[in-house]
């Protein structure tokens, strides 16, 4: 006979409703720690009220680890050997499981306390490199935390949580419940597990809640407090051993110090001169590898306007990216630093490494802004670029009219109009960098440009002499000129124009076979990968020049600063490409290649490459196909050539963890 009381009951699965209060009552425990660590660590400045978007933001990264635990109950009990309403088996595992997961977050909430009160950073995985000198490390626990207390904690929150599940199980196995049918049953159980996934997955969107969402919030201690340990210490797993060799730092320092002119320290204080402000726009070129271009001659004459444009600037025909990926060349204009993080990995995706100084922040009275037509979620350089880039206006597909055309967003030429349209109503100065994404797989050439863009075919074998696998990226590559060519007539029109300098460089380039057009080292030796062109350009500059010095992404943002004479301190490896004095005819570009394990530097003709697992070396002339002579390869030069690549290698490991914004 059915109680009364229970026909009042949504009839509900008693495993749902378990396992939906089990993860309601983690949520709750993880929201109230935060409010803790608000309460134990307050920052001055930081009202209740002005910190509510960090704690919606951390109940959205407690929501994700308490849908984990409850997911995991949910598809556990799904077996009737494991149901604990019909088991023993079932109860015995929920409260083994229940408990588990309290010592596993008593523990890590205890740590990260402890943590945060050293270091006002929330518990990473670098936590784990102190197991090395386990036993130095467990001395100075000893020594500076209450280490019983904490025990006491730990058994004592164990306990509470394992308590609190069984009670729950408890209260919900006595109510009585209306039969419910199989085909019922299994609907409340995929809602359920639908449900958990979405709250797993963290947002609506293509990509899913990742920890540079709580670097959005405007500064540390906001994104800190939104943050749970559990997030920021998987987030930083594959960080754990992202270090730098203190004794090369020291080492390298002497080496590198005559090229960049440091004194003391890696600072480099450049004064201003008055005078008026130009607009900067960067342009962030997808895959824009100089062989497969019109400026070295490809024969397919894939970016003629491009090239027309590199007649009217100062265009750098020896430009190299740091390293291949747009993620690593995005942060190398950004901050100065080659990414040499490792190869599964890059630094954007290194809470560690999130916090950067850069020059963009020297633009003082500028308002900044990047455009990118898809999402800044990828490879978490949405971090990068909000927590370190203040003011940032963030422009991203969701933000602009033109329809997504695949998965990039929407096309080049509508980002590069949409850009237009918005810096077009800026009343003061702008600094500003468009991120482009076309000439990237799957080629797509929007249905509305193929009147005005018409795509070629070329024959297979002169597709592939010349760097092209198909007409598709061939003509991807061709559309990229397209959306040059959209934008500079688009900006003519416009009043910001004359007082505009623009510099396009590639994110990177491509390997391949540029053999027709280049010495064969930058085949054999994938130079082809990180040869990219840059190109200043502004309407009101008289210079035009095409400079073969050796230069680098990592040079874009001094060069800028000091064309547009602006105060600015230069606290990485970067350097004013434009100033003779201190450049000196001298040019060098350091290349970090993780997937082939080398690094190495092009200079005065030659590149010099080491594998830093194997230690094997290499030396090739870039100018021809002569295999430089013993003078060069036994003599100074090599040496230096050498003590300069691992110099810039352990400084620029050195400086992804210590270039911190002031």
């Amino acid at each position: 006979m059915i109680n009364r009381s229970a026909t009042n009951l949504p009839n509900i699965p008693k495993t749902v409703r378990l396992v939906f209060s089990i993860g309601i009552i983690f949520l709750l425990i993880m929201s109230l720690l935060r409010l803790a660590l608000y309460i134990s660590f307050s920052a001055q400045g930081h009202s209740f009220l002005s910190l509510l978007p960090s704690f919606l933001l951390g109940l959205r990264y407690d929501l994700r680890y308490a849908g984990i635990l409850s997911a995991v109950l949910l598809i556990t009990g799904s077996f009737a050997f494991l149901d604990p309403f019909r088991a023993a088996a079932g109860r015995w595992w929920l409260f083994f499981l229940g408990g588990l997961a309290g010592l596993i977050l008593v523990t890590f909430y205890c740590v990260d306390f402890a943590h945060y009160s050293y270091l006002s950073q929330r518990l990473n995985a670098s936590v784990l490199n102190y197991l090395g000198d386990a036993g130095i490390s467990a001395g100075v626990v000893w020594q500076t935390y209450p280490v019983l207390r904490i025990l006491l904690v730990l058994v004592a929150g164990t306990w509470l949580i394992r308590w609190l599940v069984k009670v729950v199980f408890q209260r919900i196995n006595r109510q009585e419940s209306r039969p419910i049918s199989q085909r019922a049953r299994i609907t409340w159980f995929v809602v359920l597990f639908v449900l958990l996934g979405g709250g797993i997955f963290g947002k609506i969107g293509q990509f899913p809640l990742r920890w540079s969402d709580a670097f959005t919030l405007g500064g540390d201690y906001q994104a800190n407090l939104s943050l749970n340990p559990l997030q920021s210490f998987f987030s930083s797993l594959k960080f754990r051993h992202s270090t730098y060799d203190e004794a090369g730092v020291k080492a390298a320092y002497p080496v590198l110090a005559p090229y960049f002119g440091w004194d003391s320290g890696y600072a480099r204080v450049r004064a201003g001169q008055p005078g008026p402000k130009p607009n900067v726009v960067i342009v962030i070129c997808e895959s824009f590898s100089a062989y497969k271009s019109s400026m070295w001659g490809n024969p397919l004459n894939t970016t003629p306007f491009f090239d027309s444009l590199c007649g009217k600037g100062i265009f750098f025909d020896h430009c190299f990216t740091p390293s291949y990926g747009t993620a690593r060349g995005v942060w190398a204009v950004v901050t100065g630093i080659p990414d040499v993080a490792p190869a599964t990995t890059t630094s954007s995706r290194n809470p560690a490494a999130v916090d950067q100084h850069t020059i963009i922040n020297d633009f003082e009275g500028y308002d900044k802004f990047y455009f990118l037509g898809g999402s800044t979620s990828w490879a978490n350089i949405r971090g990068l670029l909000t927590n370190n880039i203040l003011g940032l206006h963030l422009y991203e597909q969701q933000n602009y009219s033109s329809p997504k055309v695949d998965v990039w967003g929407i096309s080049d030429k509508n980002l590069f109009l949409e850009a237009n349209k918005v810096l077009r109503q800026q009343q003061q100065p702008f600094f500003t960098i468009i991120q482009t994404a076309d000439n990237h797989r799957p080629y797509t050439i929007p249905e509305e440009d193929r009147a005005a863009f018409h795509s070629v075919t070329v024959p297979k074998d002169s597709l592939e002499k010349y760097g092209f696998a198909s007409n598709e990226e061939m003509n991807a590559f061709r559309y990229t000129d397209f959306g040059y060519r959209t934008f500079i007539e688009a900006a003519s029109r416009e009043k910001y124009f004359n007082n505009t300098i623009f510099l396009f460089i590639g994110d990177h380039g491509i390997p391949g076979d540029a053999g027709a057009l280049f010495p064969r080292a930058w085949t054999d030796d994938r130079l082809t990968a990180e040869h990219v062109p840059l190109l200043i350009y502004a309407p009101g500059m008289t210079v035009t020049e095409r400079e073969n010095i050796v230069c680098s992404q990592i040079d874009v943002l001094p060069t800028l600063a000091g064309l547009c004479r602006i105060p600015y301190t230069n606290t990485t490896l970067g350097r004013d490409l434009l100033d003779s004095a201190r450049m000196a005819g001298r040019g060098m570009a350091f290349i970090y290649d993780p997937d082939q394990a080398y690094y190495g530097v092009v200079s005065e003709g030659y590149f010099y490459r080491r594998g830093f697992k194997t230690g094997k070396e290499d030396l090739v002339s870039v100018v021809n196909n002569d295999p430089p002579p013993p003078a060069v390869t036994n003599g100074p030069l090599a040496v230096q050539l050498r003590r300069v690549s691992e110099g810039m290698y352990e400084t620029a490991r050195y400086m992804l963890l210590k270039n911190k914004k002031k």
